[in-house]
């Protein structure tokens, strides 16, 4: 009996190990045949794929309103260009020759239907072809394209144009601008009273040096630590002219220190213009501008010591100032003397506003000299500046209002680019 139960063990044991051995044969069977039909498969699209269509109306000229070598290229798309996905993109190639040999200069994606070629040289005329193209992966998983055989378009040549269509109207504005100022500057030549908003600070002038003359005591003129060839340093040496006059008909003491050495001669031969120019050329001494050092901070230092030791009664800072601005300014505040300032320099304004008793900002600098003088050209070129930007900051008003409520489309009138 005990035999007869091993054998049936026996005999279930077997027929599970043939069970299983039948199953593992036939999954894999069924999976050699799946990766077989998909090798079949993929072959087989492989086999069936073709190139997409090429575009159609291509239109190759050259780029308009530029200064030469750039041609446009467009193109409509390709029928197989329909979402699809038929088509990944298309190759942009250029020849010398219409036979060949072409050289891709770019591509675009599918969806695109215009290119811009940007290396062309103006003195050859070229050929075109526009090839529409579908990459895949091949049996070898690398990857591969199938491009489509496009007729080439051309000649076209790239040419310089003289003027920018584009921008047609900011010569618009531009011209506006410049018959303001030639207007205005014949009106001043005329002897016409012109206005000019008055500026705080070099109206000024006069109090700040007849102070110092009450009080017997000296001027300081800064000219800023810049060379002659800064814009800031030739307004501020125009403005030491207006001043060295009033000093010299009050017979007050003018120092000016400088940092550079072309500054020093050119304040030089301006003052003695201006005590000229007022019948006391005997008054001027070349010792009233004298050249300290052409270090930042120790030109800065040089003119604090000078500040605390003699106490002048009044200081002008007329030019380009850096981080020795609220040292210079600090130290005049100190010494209770009247301080007037100028610069361009948008990062020390605020220090010249906080210490001085008056502030030119940025453009009233420039302005001073033509206030000043009341030079016709200048003068006449102030006025149509301020006239023109009245007409911008009108634009600008009427623009946001019509943008903002939407009535009509006049982003044209401003319009510069493409």
């Amino acid at each position: 009996m005990k035999i007869q139960v091993q054998k049936n063990e026996l005999d279930i044991v077997k027929r599970l190990v043939l069970s299983a051995s039948v199953l593992f044969l036939i999954h894999s069977e069924a999976s050699f045949s799946q990766e077989s039909a998909a090798l079949t498969s993929n072959v087989t699209d492989t086999v069936l794929m073709t190139a997409p269509q090429p575009p159609i109306s291509v239109t190759i000229k050259d780029l308009p309103n530029d200064r030469g070598s750039a041609v446009h290229i467009s193109w409509e798309l390709s029928p197989d260009d329909n979402g699809s996905g038929k088509v990944t993109g298309y190759i942009i190639s250029r020849s010398e020759s219409q036979s060949g040999p072409f050289e891709v200069v770019g591509d675009a994606v599918r969806g695109a239907n215009e290119f811009s070629d940007n290396q062309t040289d103006d003195s050859k005329q070229f050929y075109y072809k526009v090839e529409a193209f579908f990459e895949y992966l091949n049996a070898a998983g690398e990857k591969a394209r199938l491009v489509s055989v496009s007729t080439p378009g051309g000649p076209v040549q790239s040419v310089p144009q003289w003027f920018n269509a584009n921008r047609k109207w900011a010569m618009l504005w531009l011209l506006v601008v410049a018959a303001s100022i030639i207007f205005f500057i014949e009106k001043a030549k005329k002897g016409d009273q012109i206005y000019v908003r008055k500026i705080a600070g070099i109206d000024a002038v006069d109090e700040a040096v007849g102070r110092a003359t009450e009080m017997g005591k000296k001027i300081y003129f800064v000219p800023g630590i810049q060379d002659m060839n800064d814009v800031q340093t030739i307004a501020g040496i125009a403005i030491l002219g207006r001043v060295a006059r009033l000093a010299a008909e009050y017979d007050t003491w003018l120092e000016v220190p400088v940092s550079k050495a072309m500054v020093m001669a050119t304040a030089r031969e301006s003052m003695k213009e201006a005590y000229t120019s007022v019948g006391r050329p005997d008054a001027f001494h070349e010792a009233q501008v004298h050249y300290l050092t052409d270090d930042q901070f120790g030109y800065a230092a040089a003119i604090d010591g000078m500040v605390v030791r003699e106490k002048p009664a009044t200081i002008f800072y007329m030019g380009a100032f850096f981080a020795e601005s609220l040292i210079l300014a600090e130290t005049g505040n100190s010494v209770g003397a009247i301080q007037i300032a100028g610069t361009a320099q948008p990062a020390q304004l605020p220090f010249f506003v906080a210490a001085c008793d008056y502030t030119l900002i940025g453009e009233e600098l420039f302005a001073a000299s033509a206030y000043l003088s009341r030079e016709p050209r200048q003068l006449g070129s102030l006025k149509g500046q301020d006239v023109g930007k009245a007409i911008f900051l009108l634009a600008i008003i009427i623009g946001v209002l019509l943008a903002t409520f939407h009535i009509g489309d006049i982003l044209f009138l401003f319009k510069v680019t493409n």
